[in-house]
């Protein structure tokens, strides 16, 4: 009977090592265990990674500022020298200009300069700028929060709008008019119900361009003008960043502070860009390149 317990106590002995052993390797194995290396090396990452290293070439630097242009003068037209202009187009070979003051919507002859059709706004009104939709012209007020809606053959008045701001510039970029206010916003209208669709800020870098007067679709930008400087802004209309600057310094002085460069039309057609003032005695076509 001795002979079975001898080799049952055996067994169990032998049983016990085993376990002892494996309880033993099964504890040491988390100290060789390569799951625990991933965290450090994930935040070293980020200090090595090629993103990081190349952010200092994004800062802006003065070759990405605005571009700055210089003019030339192609040709001189014949303007009215009691032509208040606040808004300048050109549509189809026909210039049409609206004038503040003595306020009217005008049909122009480039060459010769003659009024060739004129209506005058009752004296509570004071046009400003002015935009062509399809047939129809369309011409704001000052601060009447008021723009008319005009037939463009017959100048007959076919409507009218109201908005909350002031009205200073207007241009179309064929899917929404375009309006400034005097401050650095550019409100977005719908064409045909007026209402407002969009509206970027505009800024030169991180300052903001205050005072944009009459502006002119050009190839995908707006060129305006800002009140009392003889410049014109290149804008993106779509974030509001100023892309170029025109210098139009010494084009035309004048010895009244109110007969201010204000008004820009361009000719899609022949690629002609025009520009104005407030009660100039010419109109200059005009072509711009950069500055070296």
């Amino acid at each position: 009977m001795k002979m079975p317990y001898v080799v049952v106590t055996v067994f169990i002995s032998i049983v016990l090592v085993i376990s002892a052993l494996a309880f033993l390797f099964h504890g040491l194995e988390p100290l060789n265990s390569p799951s625990t290396t991933p965290t450090p090396t994930q935040k070293t990452i980020p200090t090595s990674s090629p993103s990081a290293t190349s952010s200092p070439t994004t800062t802006p630097s003065i070759s990405n500022g605005p571009t700055i242009y210089t003019y030339k003068i192609v040709k001189t037209y014949p303007h009215d020298i009691s032509a208040f202009t606040e808004g300048l187009v050109f549509d189809n070979g026909v210039l049409f200009e609206s004038t503040g003051k003595s306020s009217s919507l005008r049909r122009v002859d480039l060459e010769s300069g003659n009024v060739l059709q004129k209506v005058s706004l009752p004296e509570e009104y004071f046009g400003e700028g002015l935009a062509v939709v399809n047939d129809s012209l369309v011409q704001l007020t000052w601060q009447n929060n008021i723009g008319f809606v005009y037939n463009k053959s017959t100048f007959s008045l076919l409507g009218n709008f109201s908005y909350s701001t002031e009205g200073w510039g207007l241009t179309y970029d064929g899917k929404s008019l375009i309006m400034s206010d005097g401050s650095s916003n550019l409100t977005f209208l719908d064409p045909v119900t007026f209402q407002k669709v969009a509206q970027v800020n505009v800024h030169d870098g991180n300052t903001d361009v205050t005072e944009i007067n009459e502006m002119e679709y050009v190839n995908g930008d707006i060129y305006a003008n800002i009140w009392l400087q003889q410049k014109i802004a290149i804008i993106n209309p779509q974030n509001g960043v100023v892309k170029g600057w025109i210098d139009l310094t010494g084009i035309y002085t004048s010895n009244n502070i109110d007969d201010v460069l204000n008004g820009i039309a361009y000719d899609s057609q022949t690629n002609r860009l025009f520009i104005t003032g407030k009660d100039w005695p010419e109109l200059y076509q005009i072509t711009i390149t950069p500055k070296n």
